[in-house]
């Protein structure tokens, strides 16, 4: 049966990367009922929708409502991340790969006369574990050339005499004698370097066997041995998403792009990933602001258990995190660690843009989202919203914001910024009425165009506001007017009538309800926009003015050279003045910073 995917599920699979990684499959409840791998997702993931299925499969596409996705760097590490999520999640449509039943693992015992093993699960015995291992078959010929190279124990244990594998050099000999520890610790300490990927010379030295059964037509050796080095790749390749050091972290790391910024969270527990968590939002601070106001309110907001440790990118100020976390911050700047942090910034990055593609996609996709919207809310069809927004940090820098939409497509021409005047602390109601009155007075008087409909982002409380300037001192009794309600995710979920004052439900993957989600992300972001370009000129050039010798000159040099005030303020006296200031002139800047001129 071929599936008929909806359209947000359409959109999604428009903007899957070709790369390789794990999927997601959810149900209409978000509910992960399916858990796979791909060498490209892509081709992989678009295969459910666009090819004819039967039995379990076809099943379980009907039920898919929507899907996730976490990219990886390998086709190793992708299956890897499969089997972790399989037995976290343990989705109801994973016939393979159950718990307990997964990749398979080479073992040391700890006992007197270790032996190695290939075990499909992790105990506490206190033996060493090797893996998991996608390729069984790889692992069992690893194993097997282990046992040939580096023998342990391969009897039952003392017999009074040789055993077979003995003789074969197979076996360290506890069959018929005891054998010191610390030829057993020796070994063990060589098996172990091999499995941590130091294969180098043993692969050289198998290679140079190769070439020789090749040069004297031994072809069927030299398979052999090429298969060897191939199952030795496959088996000890570097996986940079599983680590063998068991600490319980989360991860953050973060791409920020057109006052936009997407938060990765790899979340690490018993040596694995074993969950992602990602969020997108607009910004107005610095990056590094942004990111400890994000992980502060991360683990305020959320009942979950604290890890053991915090890692995060270069940039953050890891003292002030790991006080308020109250659990140390760390920078990791290379090895397995440092990979998995780029991982979850490539994450992030694939995120946003495909948000920002989604974005231009649904600008294009227009056609009976202004129907459904005014037919929801009872009211003549039109083609122009205009929807506004307010934004400020603590009070400051107030400001309103406007945009216009045409038949479902922005109209960056006709876009409104207003500073605001009537108030000089946070008040969204005297906000709303100024904006609003500044804007349709305005248009009453120069007799412009009306919109179609009004929405306000900031439910009733600005619903309200903006009624009671339209209706009673406009007189603009039937301009029609309604609140977009967010959910506690900061999106929109429904609509309040203003005529009525009821919740207006629209279906979530109608296209009315992406035009009114597009709207409101529009009207927000240009919002935030405005207020940190206020924001910013206010807080480093007129301040940087307030100097006494600071000129334009000298307040471009700093900005150039040091990029933010507090890193300005950070500067020492020889650092100003390796950029051409003069000590004097060094020392008043540095005085003057530090003493709150800010």
């Amino acid at each position: 049966m071929l599936a008929n995917p909806s359209k947000h599920i359409e959109q999604k699979l428009a903007l899957l990367p070709s790369e390789p990684g794990s999927y997601q499959m959810k149900d209409k409840n978000g509910k992960i009922i399916y858990v796979g791998k791909a060498k490209n997702l892509k081709n992989r993931v678009r295969s459910y929708f666009k090819q004819d299925h039967s039995g379990k499969t076809a099943e379980l596409v009907q039920n898919i409502t929507d899907f996730d996705y976490i990219v990886t760097n390998s086709d190793k590490e992708a299956f890897l991340l499969e089997n972790e999520l399989i037995k976290k999640y343990k989705p109801y449509y994973n016939i393979r790969l159950k718990y307990g039943t997964g990749y398979p693992y080479i073992k040391i015992t700890k006992e007197r006369d270790p032996k190695m093993a290939l075990v499909n699960e992790v105990k506490r015995d206190g033996g060493f574990y090797f893996g998991p291992y996608p390729n069984v078959y790889a692992a069992q010929e690893t194993l097997r050339f282990l046992g040939k190279n580096y023998p342990l124990r391969r009897c039952n244990g003392y017999q009074g005499r040789p055993c077979l594998y003995y003789n074969m050099g197979q076996c360290l000999g506890p069959c018929w004698h005891d054998v010191p520890q610390k030829a057993y610790d020796d070994q063990i300490a060589r098996i172990k370097h091999f499995l941590d990927g130091n294969t180098a010379s043993v692969k050289k030295a198998i290679a140079q066997k190769m070439q020789i059964a090749a040069e004297t037509l031994e072809f069927e050796r030299a398979a052999d041995l090429r298969d060897q080095l191939k199952y030795i790749d496959e088996t000890v390749e570097s996986q940079r998403v599983l680590s063998k050091d068991t600490t319980p972290r989360d991860l953050f790391n973060y791409y920020l792009d057109k006052g936009w910024m997407t938060v990765e969270v790899f979340f690490l527990r018993q040596a694995r990933l074993i969950r992602q968590y990602k969020q997108t939002f607009s910004v107005v601070g610095a990056a590094d602001e942004e990111m400890m106001n994000f992980m502060q309110q991360f683990y305020a907001q959320r009942n979950i258990q604290k890890p053991n440790e915090v890692l995060v990118p270069k940039g953050i100020d890891i003292n002030a995190l790991s006080e308020m976390l109250q659990i140390p911050v760390r920078v990791p700047v290379r090895g397995e660690k440092r990979d998995l942090l780029d991982l979850a910034q490539k994450n992030a990055r694939i995120s946003l843009e495909e948000k920002f593609r989604l974005m231009q996609l649904n600008e294009k996709k227009t056609t009976g989202a202004m129907r459904e919207i005014t037919h929801a809310l009872n009211i003549p069809m039109g083609k122009r919203i205009e929807a506004f927004d307010h934004s400020h940090t603590q009070g400051v820098e107030i400001v309103s914001a406007m945009v216009v939409f045409d038949d479902g497509v922005p109209n960056k021409d006709l876009y409104r910024k207003y500073k605001i005047k009537s108030v000089s602390h946070a008040d969204e109601w005297s906000e709303t009425q100024e904006v609003i009155r500044r804007r349709y007075s305005r248009i009453l008087k120069e007799g412009g165009e009306m919109p179609d409909l009004i929405l306000m982002d900031g439910g009733e409380i600005q619903l309200h506001a903006a009624k009671e300037v339209l209706e009673d001192e406009l007189g603009l009794t039937s301009l029609p007017i309604a609140a977009m309600v967010k959910n506690d995710k900061h999106k929109t979920a429904d609509l309040i009538d203003g005529r009525t004052g009821e919740v207006v439900v629209l279906s979530k993957q109608s296209e009315g309800f992406f035009l009114i989600q597009r709207v409101q992300e529009e009207v927000h972001r240009f919002a935030i926009n405005f207020h940190r370009q206020l924001r910013s000129k206010n807080s480093l050039a007129s301040r940087l003015d307030m100097i006494d010798g600071v000129g334009p000159k000298t307040r471009q040099k700093l900005l150039r050279e040091f990029g933010s005030l507090p890193k300005i303020a950070g500067a020492s006296i020889e650092a100003l003045q390796a950029i051409g200031i003069n000590e004097k002139l060094a020392r008043v800047i540095h005085m003057s910073l530090k003493s709150g001129i800010q």
